[in-house]
């Protein structure tokens, strides 16, 4: 299952609740056992008066979670072309609707996100009530490079972002350290990486009968403190009046085109950005530049109930299959795009991938 479950005692009865993700190797990429696994003990410890507060963490120090694990998933897709599988409809389902949930949890749910925190690991971050970052934080949405498109509710803290910052993190799939995300409102602390056995041992500590939001405020304040020498420099917000103006055209093939052109820019991080671009999906570009637009003024059940049909439909059509070969089965990272020019992706198949691939009430639709 690779997701670990503990309890420590507190004050006065109460316990603090402590999930691990716990597939090292995979840098804690998220299967179906372990979302089904997180998802029932969440709900339980949300049910549990004598639960005061969660922590979700990733063990081993290279990641709290750098995605989805989606190689089995892309195999029964390879099985089945053109269709949608039933462990696509299944895993898609389980994994918003946890996301879902840490959206919406109703007690303190604090997560620790150190190291690769990328893809899947993103949703299960911007769910919880206090996103903590340390120094090896490594935050991004890279679906560019795998034919998907940035989702876990993407589509919802992607298109709230300030400027186009949102719509070029989506494209690039860049990547933010513990400064950014606090700067861009995707990260709530920076503690040290060392500093959660302390964290942990002061939340058993609170009385969390008396003023706990301000109990648990003090905390993370006083732990900060300690960790503000180590803020490392801001890098997209000082970039953002450029990126603003770089992206403000009318279409995506315009956009493509404007970061691409950057492959020999004197800044090394634009530079790269416009790389990876360059050997991304144009079809995924296409998918991240509709779901800014749409998602602006949706609901977050709505944005989850969107990004549902939108994935399964990467399951149905080719892109998606392929990038994950290219990038993660075979590794010879050399995707062959079945639309390669993004100027000559039909509209019909980009609105395709909005398209609903079920019959009856969407099966989200209790979000």
């Amino acid at each position: 299952m690779n997701v670990h479950f503990e309890e420590h005692t507190g004050q006065h009865g109460f316990r603090i609740a402590v999930a691990s993700l716990d597939a090292e190797k995979s840098l804690n990429a998220l299967s179906l056992p372990m979302i089904e696994a997180l998802n029932a003990r969440l709900h339980a410890w949300a049910e549990d008066p004598a639960i005061a507060c969660v922590l979700l963490r990733g063990n081993g120090a290279k990641a709290f979670c750098a995605g989805g694990d989606v190689r089995q998933l892309v195999e029964t897709c390879r099985q089945q072309p053109g269709e949608v599988p039933a462990l696509a409809m299944r895993f898609f389902a389980d994994e918003y609707r946890l996301d879902y949930r840490l959206h919406t949890y109703p007690k303190p749910l604090i997560c620790w996100g150190h190291g690769y925190v990328m893809g899947g690991g993103m949703g299960l971050l911007q769910g919880a009530a206090m996103r903590i970052v340390t120094p090896s934080s490594r935050l991004a949405m890279p679906e560019i490079s795998i034919g998907l498109y940035p989702d876990v509710g993407a589509s919802w803290f992607l298109s709230r972002l300030h400027g186009k910052l949102g719509l070029f993190l989506g494209l690039s799939g860049a990547q933010l350290n513990g400064r950014d995300a606090l700067d861009l409102g995707l990260a709530d602390r920076f503690l040290l990486d060392g500093q959660q056995p302390e964290l942990l041992d002061g939340l058993t500590q609170l009385n969390w009968q008396l003023q706990p939001a301000q109990q648990l405020l003090s905390l993370l304040k006083s732990l900060e403190q300690e960790a503000q020498d180590q803020l490392p420099p801001a890098q997209w917000l000082p970039r953002r009046e450029r990126l603003d103006a770089l992206l403000d055209v009318a279409d995506l093939p315009a956009a493509w085109q404007a970061i691409v052109a950057l492959h020999n820019d004197d800044d090394p991080l634009l530079a790269r950005a416009a790389r990876t671009l360059a050997e991304g999906c144009p079809l995924t570009a296409h998918l991240v530049w509709q779901q800014i637009q749409r998602a602006r003024n949706l609901s977050l059940a709505e944005v989850f109930r969107l990004e549902y049909a939108m994935s399964l439909n990467c399951c149905r059509h080719p892109e998606f299959a392929e990038g994950v070969r290219a990038r993660l089965i075979d590794k010879d990272n050399t995707p062959h795009w079945r639309w390669p020019d993004v100027e000559q992706i039909p509209d019909a198949v980009i609105e395709a991938h909005f398209q609903a691939t079920w019959e009856g009430p969407h099966p989200l639709a209790d979000l």
